[in-house]
């Protein structure tokens, strides 16, 4: 069973959800408006932690964790910092790390720092260098609206079923509260080609990892097109697996639950 806990990183305020026994495994989230690791994970975290001990976490400025309180808010070497901070709440010894799209190249990054780190599961990750794409840009610009945040939202899946207004609502009414629209919008103010760029992965980086990687994406991912970020990655490491899934989108484990549990578990549990 999930369950919520806080802890502090810096002096702001990080959550995150434990559960489970087993393989020891860190999962992170991308960045977007109203985005956490619910957001990204959420069918698919029970599941693991049938057979794994997973701590996934709200990265600072997103879901229920504290805000950064200065600017800039996307802050990517924050969140490094923050995610080594978690990897030692985990269990001595090896560990996994799981994280999708922007998750997914802090995720790298880690293994490149880390052997600890022996497996790395990727979906939809960047860390490539290319240009920021349309569907990309619409996301990050995204403000508290729910017209306009639903019509960025479909632009992140294949089938625009998978956009339930449920979803939709829970994210607006995050955006809506206080002051995190205008906290976003600083957080992505343009031009956000620089932020695709700062999670781009080094030569020295890529040629670091030892950990065993698996990396999914969907053959329809509109903001991170997989030959331009997968693939390319793929490409500069030669002992990762990559498994490309028909008919779905850039929120690949909610779209393909199923097939990214069942990927999980082979390589984590």
């Amino acid at each position: 069973m999930l369950e919520s806990k806080t802890t502090t990183f810096e002096g702001m305020k990080v959550h995150y959800w434990e559960a489970g026994s087993g393989f020891p495994v860190l999962m992170l989230h991308g960045v977007g408006p109203g985005t956490s690791i619910q957001g990204n994970y959420g069918p698919v975290l029970e599941p693991l932690a049938t057979r794994c001990r997973i701590i996934a976490t709200d990265l600072i400025g997103f879901g229920a964790s504290g805000r950064k309180p200065a600017p800039p808010y996307f802050d990517l070497d924050l969140w490094l910092r923050q995610t080594e901070a978690m990897l030692a709440l985990l269990p001595a010894g090896e560990c996994g790390v799981a994280g999708h799209s922007m998750g997914g190249a802090l995720a790298l990054k880690l293994a490149a720092r880390h052997p600890r780190i022996t497996r790395v599961l990727t979906s939809s990750s960047v860390g490539a260098a290319y240009t920021l794409p349309p569907a990309l840009d619409q996301f990050w610009s995204a403000g508290a609206d729910r017209v306009e945040l639903r019509s960025a939202m479909l632009e992140m899946v294949h089938d625009p079923a998978a956009v339930s207004d449920s979803m939709v609502e829970d994210r607006y009414k995050f955006l809506a509260s206080g002051d995190y629209a205008a906290y976003f919008a600083a957080m992505f103010q343009a031009p956000r080609q620089r932020y695709l760029d700062a999670a781009v992965l080094s030569d020295a980086e890529l040629s670091s990892i030892r950990a065993r990687v698996v990396m999914l994406h969907g053959r329809n991912d509109k903001p991170c097109p997989a030959e331009l970020t997968t693939l390319a990655l793929a490409a500069r490491l030669a002992h990762a697996d990559v498994h490309l899934l028909g008919g779905c989108g850039h929120n690949l484990p909610r779209e393909r639950t199923q097939d990214y549990v069942s990927a999980a578990l082979a390589l984590l549990s």
